[in-house]
């Protein structure tokens, strides 16, 4: 049903920059297979920038001399970094012509990365991946751009295929950091990366399609409008609220996962949390199906279906590490560890299944916003991912695995609750 968001009052006179205008398509607008899959490899390679500093943050603070209270700043300086980005840069897409923004943005990126695998200062460091994890913002211009270039009933495979490359990137970000570090150092792995966010920033400049949107507003109205959009947007406001709840109880379990998997009976070293990152990474397969049943009008059923996922891997992830149910990882830790990899994997379906169907809707509202949009859907989500990962340190500090399912099993649950608000309100074309 569509909602009252995607309609435009026909006697407003020159668009605003809150209401949908005449938005030029891309030249060449078609968003070919090839093109899908080099979207989806784009924003995977670049998101690699966000996650990856976690099982670096030892290396690097004793190698810049970090004092300790500071060893944190790290791994949480790329993801502020990023945040700001979302706020600030994002929002350009919907006034400059995307496509030598996004090569421009890239190419800062790998610039700054590049001087991060070069400083000898800490500070310098973590300036660095502050202003590096500003620029990845990249990733929600290009994920806007993929949606505009793709047929509208084909955008929830579109928006689908390229989010499989951003889960796989975020999944395999902290195993490829580990590999790499550990064989060749940490410095090698962040020249890598900028080497290949620069060659990336080539290929984006030859094979990205010119797009400039019709805007009449200037920078400062654009920020300014950001909380319009939230504020009047109901179909942004519900499926932010539930992509935050998901990412909430994701990443409760992948913070705590490496500490539970460290010690009996699993005892696993870095390259067997390196292998168990890898097969929980399979659940992203389902994204680019997520996007097609959404196409095909089986959004509703998907979205109940991915929210009892959720629940049901909990309860595994809490059977096989805690012995939930009268299960004992001690007495069978082998089958622990398949399940534990079992219920990782439907734990990223469902989140990612949810995700794409609201990132989904949220490009079907207003095509002059998408950007803004964009920006505002992520950094909602990225709260309650935030949210998830403090919680899940101090519930695994305070109960153990147990605490750490419990944290996510609140939000499983409060997800699956909060889809009735959300179903409801479409069904009364609010």
């Amino acid at each position: 049903m569509t909602q009252p968001a995607d309609t435009c009052p026909r006697n407003l006179a020159p668009p605003s920059p809150l209401t949908p205008a005449p938005v030029a398509q891309p030249a060449g607008r078609t968003l070919t297979a090839a093109l899908t899959v080099f979207f989806a490899a784009a924003v995977g390679v670049i998101v690699v920038n966000l996650s990856a500093a976690q099982p670096l943050t030892g290396p690097v603070s004793r190698a810049l001399n970090l004092p300790r209270e500071l060893a944190g700043l790290i791994a949480m300086l790329p993801q502020l970094g990023y945040a700001a980005g979302l706020l600030l840069l994002v929002p350009l897409c919907d006034l400059l012509e995307n496509r030598r923004l996004i090569v421009r943005t890239l190419a800062c990126c790998a610039a700054f990365i590049a001087l991060a695998s070069l400083a000898r200062s800490g500070w310098l460091f973590l300036a660095s991946v502050f202003m590096a994890g500003a620029t990845s913002s990249v990733i929600q211009m290009l994920v806007p751009m993929a949606a505009a270039m793709a047929h509208e009933s084909r955008r929830g495979r579109a928006v689908g295929n390229v989010m499989s490359g951003l889960m796989l990137g975020i999944l395999l970000s902290r195993p490829l950091a580990s590999v790499i570090a550990g064989s060749l150092g940490w410095r090698a792995f962040y020249g890598i990366e900028a080497a290949a966010d620069a060659l990336l920033a080539v290929v984006l400049y030859l094979r990205l399609p010119d797009h400039a949107p019709h805007a009449s507003a200037r920078y400062a109205e654009l920020l300014r409008s950001l909380w319009t959009l939230l504020r009047s947007e109901p179909v942004l406001q519900r499926r932010a609220t539930l992509a935050a709840l998901a990412l909430g109880a994701f990443s409760a379990f992948w913070t705590a996962i490496a500490l539970l998997l460290a010690q009996p009976p699993f005892s696993l070293g870095m390259q067997g949390i390196a292998a168990f990152a890898l097969a929980g990474a399979t659940g992203a397969i389902v994204t680019p199906l997520a996007g097609y049943l959404g196409d095909r009008g089986a959004g509703r059923v998907t979205q109940i279906v991915s929210h009892l996922v959720m629940i049901a891997a909990v309860l595994v992830l809490a059977a096989a590490g805690a012995g939930w149910g009268g299960f004992s990882p001690a007495a069978h830790p082998v089958l622990a560890l398949a399940l534990l990899v079992a219920g990782a994997a439907a734990l990223d379906a469902g989140v990612i299944t949810d995700q794409t169907l609201g990132r989904r809707a949220i490009n079907l509202i207003n095509p002059s916003a998408r950007g803004r949009l964009n920006a505002l859907f992520v950094g909602i989500f990225f709260v309650g991912g935030a949210i998830g990962a403090a919680l899940s340190g101090a519930a695994w500090a305070w109960a153990g695995w147990s605490g750490v399912c419990l944290v996510a099993l609140g939000f499983t649950v409060a997800v699956f609750l909060f889809g009735f608000v959300d179903r409801a309100a479409r069904t009364g074309g609010h």
